[in-house]
């Protein structure tokens, strides 16, 4: 411990991992004895649940991930479920990263974590690689390859997968605005939206009746992709799924659509902005060949793009609030976080509006 009793990044990664104990795990699992002594780095850009790259004196790389430190929301951050869903879709048409050590219990570290295998490739956040995709039509590749995938996934029998009892097939909406409000009522004064509560009633008003359930992602993402290296249209891993479940896949394409952004729409909090500049493809092209591929109407869009406003200023606001309270190893994300997430409410109340007519609440 420093002079002061501060924790060094040294101290915190000994008490978020404590390699001591889960080296020796890893070891027995692989059958790797060098995994008894690894270095360990948090991975810029992880948002909610911590995600670490850990090494070993030879080079080769694991990837663990655990829940933030503090109070956490109930059936959120959960680490057997998220590994649970990977090795399921293992085989499919998604691609996934290989769990390695999937510990449930919660005593290596005081809650339950897992170990996968490092998938290789490039995760773009707000900048490609050089000399990566730096063409309009390499560009329109990685745009197809993600809702491709997305499309693999939503074809994906649950049950085939042994995932057909993930959750309830009913209520995904409802129990999604429910989630979600409950969520925004803990965020502190800094990143509180007041009329977050009445884009909720005016979503519960005018709810539409969800199409079959199936397995969502529920943070579906650029970021959350592996691409391969030498060809930008496919995708080698898909990651983060926490937030995954049955549910409504209409949901799950519109949170897509809004990640993906739009340059005269508002500023996504969190988000790397990358695919709003010049030379990317609009997010109507996403929409467009999901539809065409799945047979979804576009007409139900403006609905669940509202929705997807709502969750992700809730999201937003959790991450914030953990991160003031010292939960998020360190991870800070800025003084104008609330002035986005009350942006983005606004924005969801304007697509209501626009689509509905409806008056606000």
């Amino acid at each position: 411990m420093a002079p002061d009793d501060t924790p060094t990044p040294q101290d915190q990664l000994e008490d978020l991992l404590r390699p001591a104990v889960v080296g020796p795990r890893i070891a027995a699992a692989t059958g790797r004895d060098a995994w008894r002594d690894f270095t360990a780095e948090l991975i810029a850009g992880g948002k909610s649940n911590l995600t670490f790259v850990l090494t070993k004196a030879d080079g080769d790389r694991l990837i663990l991930r655990r829940p933030p430190t503090g109070d956490l929301l109930p059936s959120a951050h959960d680490m057997g479920r998220e590994a649970r869903i990977q090795v399921g879709l293992a085989g499919s048409g998604v691609p996934v990263a290989h769990v390695v050590v999937n510990e449930t219990t919660g005593d290596d570290l005081g809650v339950p974590y897992y170990v996968m295998e490092e998938v290789r490739g490039h995760v773009i956040r707000d900048e490609l690689p050089p000399g990566y995709a730096q063409d309009e039509h390499s560009k329109k590749a990685m745009a197809d390859a993600l809702v491709d995938v997305l499309v693999a996934l939503h074809a994906v029998d649950p049950d085939e997968a042994g995932l057909g009892d993930l959750s309830r097939r009913d209520g995904y909406l409802e129990r999604q605005l429910r989630r979600w409000l409950g969520q925004s009522e803990k965020a502190t004064v800094s990143v509180q939206a007041p009329r977050l509560p009445g884009l909720v009633a005016r979503l519960r008003e005018s709810m539409p009746t969800s199409p079959r359930s199936r397995i969502v992602h529920g943070d579906y993402r650029m970021d959350n992709c592996v691409y391969d290296t030498g060809d930008p249209g496919r995708i080698r891993a898909v990651l983060d799924w926490e937030l995954s479940t049955l549910g409504d896949p209409i949901a799950d394409l519109a949170l897509t659509a809004m990640y993906w952004g739009d340059p005269d729409g508002p500023v996504i909090p969190l988000i790397p902005s990358l695919s709003t500049k010049p030379g990317w493809p609009p997010s109507s092209r996403l929409v467009e060949r999901y539809c065409a591929a799945t047979g979804t109407d576009p007409a139900a869009l403006p609905w669940y793009r509202a929705f997807s406003c709502f969750k992700f200023s809730a999201i937003a606001q959790g991450v914030a609030t953990r991160a003031e309270a010292g939960d998020m190893a360190g991870q800070e994300f800025g003084d104008d976080i609330g002035e986005s997430i009350r942006h983005l409410v606004d924005h969801g109340h304007t697509i209501l509006d626009t689509h509905s007519g409806a008056t606000d609440v």
